[in-house]
């Protein structure tokens, strides 16, 4: 039978982790002859690095939340997704109450990328064999039910595999596929795991083409995040408006880089029903408006890139020419 097989194996009998615990002498302990080999994915929980790094905090969730938080992405109720240091999009900012003694908390590694070239160094060091490292972690989905892991560390991996500029069997040229390998592997080694097992470590074979030289450890699963501003789903739905309604300089560039001046004065006219002209030095401007349609006018652009500029009101509510212009290049 011909083809490509690709397996994942998640060892038993892990201790319980603590601060200074030595995890890749944990790990090749559980592994027998020939469990570990040249070209061979060793992938981690984060839940253990955090462990072994002393990441156990006392308290919930919300004494650590706005610590770990970069910014607020959207709020349902209790729930807060939000943006972490790392740049991970995680609800509670991937903060687990589980797995761990009640009235404490595991905060993510402090730097999983790094944490994953400190165990590769370690493991190739012991071993001998070029191996990749993934550390792992939770997270849900946007549009979808329930939850996967994911790759939020990597070393000597290739994270992304770019198929740009190849052309498929009926000679398509491809231009956007890249499919994110790492949180491919960081699946399948879920279903291996398992969530209240005890398996933290696993060991992905089949894909050697994925690991990189010993001296090699890429940019890490870091290469994952989108910057801000080039995701569209820089805020949930409710939290998108009230950031274009308070109009904090600090979040333009969630919302990414500006509109054309022909794509606002059609927005204006689209979402508001009112007239904005295109003027000769490319800004956009309007007039007769009041002050309620000045605030609208004012969220509509910077939710599209653009700040008013020009424009004061007169003694009855009047206005002169309202203008806005692009807030970045």
């Amino acid at each position: 039978m011909s083809g490509r097989t690709v397996s994942a194996f998640a060892p038993d009998g892990a201790p319980e982790i603590g601060t200074g615990t030595d995890l890749v002498q944990v790990l090749l302990g559980l592994l027998g002859p020939g469990d570990l080999r040249d070209g061979d994915l060793v992938v981690v929980t984060s839940k253990v690095v955090a462990k072994a790094e002393g990441r156990v905090v006392d308290g919930d969730r919300d004494d650590h939340l706005a610590a770990e938080t970069a910014r607020v992405v959207a709020r349902r109720g209790p729930t807060r997704i939000v943006r972490t240091h790392h740049g991970l999009t995680m609800a509670a900012a991937g903060i687990d109450a589980s797995n761990v003694e009640a009235g404490r908390a595991v905060l993510l590694p402090r730097d999983p990328d790094a944490s994953a070239r400190a165990l590769r160094a370690d493991l190739v060091r012991r071993t001998g064999l070029r191996l990749g490292v993934v550390v792992t972690d939770t997270a849900g989905r946007a549009w979808r039910v329930g939850q996967t892991d994911l790759a939020v560390g990597a070393a000597g991996v290739r994270v992304v595999d770019p198929h740009a500029g190849q052309r498929d069997a009926f000679g398509n040229e491809l231009v956007v596929t890249a499919p994110a390998v790492a949180d491919e592997v960081a699946g399948l080694v879920e279903l291996a795991q398992g969530k209240l097992t005890g398996r933290p470590f696993a060991v992905v074979r089949g894909r050697p083409d994925l690991v990189l030289d010993d001296a090699d450890d890429d940019a890490g699963a870091a290469a994952l995040v989108r910057p801000e501003g080039e995701d569209l789903f820089g805020f949930g739905a409710r939290e998108a408006v009230c950031r274009a309604l308070a109009a904090d300089p600090v979040d333009q560039v969630v919302f990414g880089s500006p509109v054309t001046a022909a794509d606002l004065v059609a927005l204006v006219a689209e979402v508001l029903g009112l007239v904005a002209e295109l003027d000769p030095d490319g800004a956009v401007s309007t007039s007769s408006v009041d002050e309620s349609a000045a605030a609208r006018l004012d969220a509509l652009a910077f939710a599209h890139g653009w700040r008013r500029t020009e424009g004061e009101w007169g003694e009855r509510g009047a206005r002169d020419r309202l203008r806005w212009r692009p807030a970045g290049p």
